[in-house]
């Protein structure tokens, strides 16, 4: 027996010549070792987060789950249906690829996002911090109402007295914490050296609380804290609504940024590495396998494929890519894979400069501004001017009575305050949302359905948009059955779209395919296989024989069979349901109708064809489309753009007002200002009509308004109201507001 194997070691290690190696110490014992703490690393959890720009309903939730949780490292996945898209919890060596592929099994279109360019702006605080603020005013309204009643029923002295101090330690603190957004505000334009629209809201709330405690204090017969608690529930409730109606999305320069891939393969001489893109540099080596997203603008170097360019550029078919093509990043490779010599990565890439566009153009529609935002320009210093006056003119008049001067004041600038005018355009945009959301519109704009009102000009986007970018085969007939099985058999060995859509086509006309031996996929020219005895192909047109003279303008693929000239299988984009109603409606109504697309002339020119478009451009650029459509507002046109892709996004932001369909990406959507959920267009001929009756209501409403200040003003001026009549009348004025708003239902 050898001396290890007498001893009884526990740590130490015996060498292959049996002696013994230096035992390690106890704590040594206990740590894990190199190989130990890489295979910890390798199961430590991290996030991927995916867009799924398809997932539409309830029952894509569970699809979409069920699907990544069956993939191998994923421990969870949560769909967030409104934002349209997934957080996968998943082990450290889990990549987006896979998660991608298993979406695409089961029908859903998916890109990854980076997760931490969204992680700052993933839940709407703001909107959760004025609705628990609303909840609390409206809590302590019905309380200190109930303390109220008890005081005007005929409470006297100490019992009286008592109820005052009860409500006040109800309403002051409410107060202090409902009216934070509005003392806020105030505080800001009063330090800009303006009176914005909260200053007098403050005010009104300070001194009605202030009085209150005053008349309290002094044992009076009224105490205004249920106006002070009123008034905050009825601002709140209108600076909610407005919160409401307008964008709480993130901005789309965001989303566009968050599209970039984060990272890439790079290939260097000890082989390949996965990298940040912020680590690539031009001159680097780039490798892109089949079914990935461009992370670059590059140069092909080696291998040949097909590209899907219609999220960029609007092209409704795959372009070749093969060496010393120009591609360009958030491009995806179909078939093939490709290796690129770096020209631009980061912020140098073209998917960055066209998520700078759209800031540029997003910060230039921040600049429009409501109808109830200009009118109290001139309206809260004429609140200020009234109220102080009648403080000056009370205390002349009765002698120096600062109570009852006081009073009056309050009473003024509480009648005044502009809470129906706060009102008037959300009420009526939130009765308006409700009514365009029954017929499958999501306005997301505050101001959409105002400017909605004004456009004279619509333009549209043709792939994704009037189409629905699936091609439809067209001429099946002009087949014979067997060239048509052969051409199916060869089709579905290929993920190409004009594969799949022969495939489709082929399989409603009742054919099957016929059986093809030795089938293979060359990237970038089609498929081909052996059909008794002879080579069949199905795919471009030089691939498979055909001489320039015999190519038409129709979109199409090829079937060579050896037999005879090369068949084409013609295909068109397949028109989105309602496009051709919503164009003639939209005519009708005296807009002018303009096609601005990226995809070929040929294509173009057949689409405005079929919808009676007289003017169209093709072959337009991101930057392009965003600069036409700022030309025709320069031109003084009021421009609608409905568009769905990346390619639309710069535009969609620069347009006076915007629609994008619910298939679109995230990007699409957010910068638009409103969403068509459904495939059916003819809802945004119905939203323009509905947007004129929007904007009558709303004037409707200033009218309102402006009939109660008449009114009541002068009421106030003269002592007739008190701090509390002055609420219910602001009350009053809130609730007609509303009331007329619903007159849209």
């Amino acid at each position: 027996m050898t001396l290890a194997e007498r001893l009884p070691l526990t740590d130490s290690a015996v060498r292959d010549d049996g002696h013994i190696a230096a035992s390690a110490c106890p704590a040594c014992a206990v740590a894990p070792s190199a190989e130990r703490l890489a295979a910890m690393a390798a199961v430590q959890p991290t996030r991927l987060m995916l867009s799924i720009p398809t997932a539409h309903c309830a029952a894509c939730i569970s699809t979409v789950e069920q699907a990544l949780e069956a993939v191998p490292g994923v421990r969870s996945a949560r769909v967030n249906l409104t934002m349209r898209r997934v957080s996968v919890d998943a082990e450290a060596a889990v990549e987006a690829a896979p998660l991608i592929a298993a979406l695409a099994g089961v029908g859903y279109e998916a890109h990854e996002l980076d997760a931490g360019l969204l992680s700052a702006t993933e839940t709407d605080k703001q909107g959760r911090d004025l609705l628990m603020r609303l909840g609390v005013a409206g809590f302590s309204m019905m309380n200190v109402m109930l303390l109220s009643v008890a005081v005007w029923s005929g409470a006297e002295d100490a019992t009286r007295d008592l109820f005052h101090w009860i409500s006040g330690m109800i309403a002051l603190p409410t107060v202090a914490f409902a009216g934070q957004p509005f003392f806020k505000s105030a505080w800001a334009s009063l330090r800009a050296g303006r009176l914005g629209m909260d200053v007098p809201i403050s005010l009104a709330l300070i001194l009605a609380s202030s009085i209150s405690v005053f008349e309290t204090i002094n044992s009076g017969h009224h105490a205004y804290f249920d106006a002070a608690v009123m008034l905050a529930f009825f601002l709140l409730a209108g600076r909610y609504l407005d919160h409401r109606t307008r964008a709480v999305a993130r901005s789309a320069a965001e989303e566009l940024a968050a599209l970039e891939v984060p990272r890439a393969t790079r290939i260097t001489d000890a082989g390949e590495e996965t990298v940040s893109i912020t680590e690539l540099a031009v001159g680097d080596l780039v490798r892109v396998r089949p079914g990935g997203r461009m992370p670059v603008d590059g140069v092909v170097t080696e291998g040949t494929s097909e590209v899907d360019r219609s999220l960029l550029t609007g092209e409704s078919l795959p372009v070749w890519a093969g060496p010393d093509a120009c591609v360009s990043a958030g491009e995806v490779n179909l078939t093939g894979p490709l290796t690129l010599r770096v020209t631009a990565a980061g912020k140098d890439s073209s998917l960055h400069r066209m998520a700078d566009l759209v800031a540029v153009a997003e910060s230039a529609k921040t600049k429009y501004t409501g109808l109830a935002e200009r009118a109290s320009r001139a309206y809260s210093p004429l609140v200020h001017i009234l109220s102080f006056s009648a403080f000056g003119f009370w205390m002349w008049k009765t002698g120096g009575d600062l109570r009852f001067a006081v009073n009056i004041s309050a009473a003024v600038l509480i009648i005044t305050c502009p809470c129906a005018l706060g009102l008037a355009v959300p009420a009526v945009v939130t009765a308006a949302s409700g009514k365009l959301f029954r017929k499958g519109l999501l306005i997301k704009q505050g101001t959409a359905l105002e400017r909605l009102a004004e456009v004279d000009c619509v333009v549209f986007d043709k792939t994704g948009t009037l189409t629905l970018g699936m091609p439809e085969l067209t001429n099946l007939a002009d087949h014979p059955r067997q060239a048509t099985a052969v051409a199916m058999a060869l089709a579905a060995a290929s993920a190409h779209p004009l594969a799949q859509a022969l495939v489709q086509g082929a399989r409603a006309g009742g054919v099957t395919p016929t059986e093809v031996q030795d089938l293979r996929e060359v990237p970038g020219y089609g498929v081909e296989g052996t059909w008794r005895g002879q080579r069949v192909r199905l795919g471009r047109a030089g691939w498979c024989g055909v001489t320039p003279a015999q190519v038409t303008g129709m979109t199409a693929t090829w079937l060579a069979t050896g037999d005879g000239a090369a068949r084409p299988f013609t295909f068109v984009d397949r028109l989105r349901p309602g496009a051709a109603e919503a164009v003639a409606a939209l005519r009708a109504q005296g807009k002018a109708i303009r096609l601005i697309s990226g995809d070929t002339e040929g294509a173009v020119a057949d689409l405005a064809g079929r919808l009676g478009i007289t003017d169209f451009i093709a072959g337009a650029l991101p930057a392009e489309k965003a600069a036409l459509v700022a030309d025709l507002a320069a031109a003084g046109h009021h421009v609608l753009m409905v568009g769905d892709g990346l390619n639309d996004t710069a535009a969609l932001a620069a347009a006076h007002v915007s629609i994008s369909p619910a298939s679109a990406l995230d990007a699409a959507r957010t910068a638009s200002d409103i969403v068509l959920l459904g495939q059916d267009m003819a809802p945004i001929a119905d939203a323009a009509r509905i947007a004129t009756q929007t904007s009558k209501r709303i004037k409707e409403n200033f009218a309102i308004s402006g009939l109660y200040n008449v009114v009541a003003v002068p009421l106030a001026l003269v002592g007739a109201a008190t701090p509390l009549a002055a609420a219910l009348a602001m009350s009053l004025s809130s609730i007609s507001v509303t009331l007329n708003a619903l007159r849209l239902k």
